[in-house]
């Protein structure tokens, strides 16, 4: 597959209430889905997992920064519900027992093939009416293994599935997508590891990465990136999985205690640069336990408060 543009808008389609995207089902679903297991989304070593809060600062770090939106408000992508529609990406957790449909790609060449365990209530991003990324994370949590949907269709009532494209990540390895391919994200990157989840928070850390988006990237990428999304080759934009991180001596402490944890992790871990959209859009999951105004008070930031980490292997296009 050609490697191809993906600028892409930020979603809300009323699909279901609140609960729905925390327990990742439609109402009056079967089942109650399994809980995410106590362990690590990839590797300790993981890039996702790294502390890069004493790495070096890129010395393309201004302009990158800038190329993004420096003066653009840090936008916090979650929360409960926005227009009626839970508000982020939704995922669902199945048990290693759960049945697998088939599903048919528009970019087969750079998906990895089906069948998929995705049960019929999955929830799809946007809502079952979305013309926007409808992704569909799903999270065998026996097996430990991640399978991710870009511009998921049910058909049948769930009983196949199409998408733009797919991606199955073995959560226990570190292994890359091959050079060059996308995934279910633009960046060849798994959704999933970059989101910000309310059971973090309330445990008290962040232990990874975050995922975020600008609005114009370079014909380039960065590992842990496989793919790039743009035909511009500028310098000075930044390339898909550039790391930024919160800046260190960014006073945090007047923020409510559960965005305390988000921006911590985010001076920790940073967060890796995944698609085209909004600038400095943060990704989370949806949940009904999200406190709005809390989460809504990280736009006091902006994006002069972030710096580039130090970026190497940058694979630019020709």
């Amino acid at each position: 597959m050609a490697n191809r543009l993906r600028y892409l808008a930020t979603l809300g389609c009323a699909w279901c209430a609140a609960t729905c995207a925390r327990s990742g089902t439609e109402p009056g679903s079967p089942g109650t889905p399994p809980p995410l297991p106590g362990r690590t989304v990839f590797p300790a070593d993981n890039p996702w997992n790294r502390d890069v809060s004493q790495d070096p600062v890129d010395s393309s770090s201004d302009s990158l920064i800038a190329s993004c939106g420096a003066a653009n408000a840090l936008h916090p992508d979650f929360g409960t519900v926005y227009d009626g529609a839970p508000w982020g990406i939704p995922f669902v957790t199945v048990p290693g027992s759960q049945a697998r449909v088939p599903v048919s790609f528009d970019y087969a060449d750079e998906s990895d093939p089906g069948p998929y365990p995705i049960p019929p209530s999955a929830p799809i991003e946007g809502g079952a009416s979305s013309t926007g990324d409808r992704h569909v994370l799903v999270v065998d949590v026996d097996h430990w293994v991640l399978y991710e949907l870009f511009d998921a269709h049910p058909v049948g009532f769930g009983a196949s599935w199409t998408a733009g494209s797919g991606a199955v990540f073995d959560l226990s390895s570190d292994a890359l997508r091959p050079a060059g391919w996308t995934s279910a994200d633009a960046a060849g990157l798994p959704i999933f590891p970059g989101l910000a989840r309310y059971d973090e928070v309330a445990a008290g850390a962040i232990t990874h990465a975050l995922r975020f988006t600008c609005p114009v990237t370079r014909k380039a990428y960065v590992p842990p990136a496989r793919h790039w999304a743009s035909s511009q080759t500028s310098a000075r934009l930044p390339p898909m999985g550039m790391r930024v991180r919160l800046k260190a001596g960014v006073d945090i402490s007047g923020f409510p205690a559960d965005v305390q944890v988000i921006l911590t992790a985010l001076k920790r871990y940073g967060m890796l640069l995944a698609d085209n959209g909004g600038a400095f859009f943060l990704s989370g999951a949806p949940d009904a336990r999200w406190n709005d105004a809390d989460i809504n008070t990280m736009k006091r930031l902006h994006g002069s408060d972030f710096e580039v980490v130090k970026m190497t292997g940058l694979v630019a296009g020709p």
